[in-house]
């Protein structure tokens, strides 16, 4: 791994770029020299973009699917509380009926 130290001891004018190029959205350093080409820089840096683009709409698709499932989930355990409350006072009024028929 590159440090700052180790950018001194080198011969070529450098420039640090840092480009986010994982879903996880960790940084990566890229060291670009100066008398290289603009053009080729240019498009690495482009290509790095997109890339980061479609991390965002990825992760924006993935959001949205998340919201309705949670939606889903939300509206499955509100229906499945209404009928457990549904069966504890059915339960409930057996057992008092038992209790009246054993007087």
């Amino acid at each position: 791994m590159l440090s700052f130290h180790d950018l001194g001891h080198q011969n070529l004018p450098t420039i640090l770029v840092t480009v986010l190029t994982s879903p996880s959205i960790t940084p990566t350093i890229y060291l670009v020299n100066k008398e290289q080409n603009p053009e080729v820089a240019l498009q690495h840096l482009e290509k790095k973009i997109d890339t980061l683009v479609q991390v965002c709409q990825n992760l924006h698709e993935e959001n949205q699917q998340l919201k309705t499932q949670q939606a889903d989930l939300i509206q499955q355990r509100s229906a499945l509380m209404e009928k457990t409350e549904k069966a504890r006072t059915r339960v409930e009024s057996m057992i008092s009926r038992l209790k009246l028929m054993e007087i």
